[in-house]
């Protein structure tokens, strides 16, 4: 995106964040952009049971905009997962700059190169969306193709979801948060509803942009997104918690 879509980003998240969180020291000055220590957690248990992959599909909140190699999202939940004793491996496929459309054009293309399949997909969209100002109706539409593309592969998913920035109107706002809500009830997906919580407007944990959180902001992120991605492979066939049939 250029540098103008990026000022309409952080403005429109700006006004996300006063009307949808609570983030601390928004007056305090902008961290470097380093690796925090609990971005690569010391392992408390080895590493065991079976070999998992999760594919994390999405845009640039994955793919890992402006950090180094190794701080991106998927990196810091590979990482945490295995400090836990989990086999995961999160392989990234985020696309900085993808809407719900780009990625429902690349979703199919992008799992019939997977050998093997995913375990366990992570499907983040809706942020270029928002940012674009994009009818909710198409990114409900987008978003659903994708589900249900992995309902038909019956791969299970995480939704990573987002929100529209209340001065977007009440319709919008309205018509674009239910999206992700509705459509975890309908696929029995695990959610959570708003990807930067916690981090957003937060100068020590984002970029300068005021979009993208920075490798500590990412930590933050993946200390929340990890237990739910652990507890949605847990519960998949063949592991050792998981349900067994009669």
């Amino acid at each position: 995106m250029t540098k103008t879509t990026y000022a309409t980003g952080a403005a429109l998240l700006q006004a996300l964040l006063l009307g949808a969180c609570d983030a601390p020291a928004r007056d305090q000055p902008a961290a470097a952009n380093a690796a925090d220590p609990a971005a690569a957690p010391a392992a408390t248990v080895p590493v065991s049971g079976p070999k998992r992959i999760v594919l994390a599909f999405g845009d640039s909140l994955y793919a890992g905009y402006s950090l180094s190699r190794g701080q991106s999202l998927p990196d810091a939940i590979q990482a945490r997962l295995r400090a836990h004793g989990v086999d995961a491996t999160l392989v990234n496929a985020g696309v900085s700059g993808d809407t719900t459309a780009d990625g429902r054009r690349r979703l199919a293309y992008t799992l019939d190169r997977m050998t093997p399949a995913p375990d366990l997909v992570m499907l983040g969209l809706g942020g270029n969306d928002v940012l674009r100002q994009l009818s909710p109706a198409e990114t409900r539409a987008n978003m659903t193709a994708m589900l249900d593309e992995l309902a038909k592969r019956r791969i299970p998913v995480v939704l990573t979801g987002m929100l529209a920035p209340p001065n977007l109107g009440p319709d919008y706002a309205a018509a674009f948060n239910a999206i992700w809500p509705d459509l975890a009830r309908r696929y029995d997906a695990p959610l959570d509803p708003f990807i930067l919580q916690g981090v957003l407007g937060n100068r020590q944990l984002m970029l300068p942009d005021g979009v993208h959180p920075n490798a500590r902001g990412v930590g933050r992120v993946a200390d929340r997104l990890a237990p739910l991605v652990e507890r949605r492979l847990a519960a998949l066939p063949g592991s050792a918690t998981a349900p067994q049939r009669p």
